[in-house]
């Protein structure tokens, strides 16, 4: 790897690697939202645009990072959400092909629908909603298309910190911070956690061993969304003075009406048969995630 273009890399997993791959390649990163120095405008659901800037970067490998990922978003923009999350991709395809280089794209344990107590790099997806359908198209048109190609599936991302994080950490934190001592959690949602940075090193263990192919990569150890708060209440030192409330689905109906499936939980059967997985406990990697972006950001 010397010349790396990422599309789509203005959120908190692009963040994480351009952290991860800038100090080692030469790295070309795009997003629509230009949030960084290191960022160049590109919407890559231009298919002409998309092309032209990763030739004319003469990029050795081409990471497709963004997509939209708030499923309420997604449900009421279907179309808006297919181009982007799924014809997007496929322009990615095209361009890989191409210039005959290896294509990076990010899946999700969205595309499940929850039937199962866990799910492998084997079983097969059943998606519920807009979000998850246009995901495992995506998926479908790298798998089937791209000659060359690395897919990596997380599923409950944490990373980017209080600017870019736009899931359940940050939306936790952001209640702390603004002074609230009850915090109501769905304890009827099951998944794992996946932290920014470890996907990031994870990912570039497999390209450097050039390892094509489909692999679920997340946290170790499976959890629910009110163990997650949990624990997060008790690294912060608040168990004294915050309360987790337990709550079901039905409590926050009217703000999260996108179908979800009841269970995301992956296992990294792959990357342990192949004794590459480095990704780190979720208690683990959570504490680390808030020692480096949240310090001082919740009185204790």
């Amino acid at each position: 790897m010397k010349r790396i273009y990422m599309a789509g890399c203005g959120g908190m997993l692009g963040q994480a690697f351009h952290e991860e791959f800038d100090p080692l390649v030469e790295t070309r990163c795009t997003d629509i939202d230009v949030n960084e120095k290191w960022l160049k405008r590109l919407d890559f659901r231009d298919l002409e645009a998309y092309r032209e800037d990763v030739q004319g970067f003469a990029a050795d490998h081409l990471f497709h990072i963004g997509a939209f990922t708030d499923l309420e978003f997604c449900e009421t923009h279907p179309d808006e959400t297919y181009a982007t999350n799924a014809m997007a991709v496929e322009n990615a395809v095209y361009i890989a092909n191409e210039l005959d280089i290896p294509l990076l794209y990010i899946g999700t344990a969205g595309i499940f629908d929850g039937r199962q107590d866990s799910y492998d790099d084997w079983d097969h997806p059943n998606p519920l909603g807009v979000y998850a359908r246009a995901k495992w198209a995506g998926e479908a048109f790298v798998r089937e298309n791209a000659r060359r190609h690395l897919i990596c599936r997380a599923g409950w991302m944490m990373g980017g910190g209080p600017r870019k994080d736009k899931k359940f950490i940050q939306k936790l934190m952001r209640q702390l911070h603004d002074g609230s001592t009850e915090l109501h959690v769905v304890d009827d949602k099951l998944g794992t956690p996946t932290y920014t940075r470890d996907f990031a090193h994870n990912v570039r263990i497999l390209l450097e061993r050039r390892l094509w192919g489909l692999y679920n990569m997340v946290c170790q150890g499976a959890t629910s969304r009110l163990e997650v708060a949990q624990q997060l209440v008790r690294q912060l030192g608040l168990e004294e003075s915050v309360t987790v409330r337990p709550v079901d689905s039905a409590y926050f109906a009217d703000t999260y009406f996108a179908p979800r499936p009841d269970c995301e939980r992956l296992v990294n059967r792959k990357l342990a048969l192949r004794d590459m997985d480095v990704m780190r406990p979720w208690q683990e990697a959570l504490a680390d995630y808030i020692h480096r972006d949240y310090p001082g950001y919740v009185a204790s």
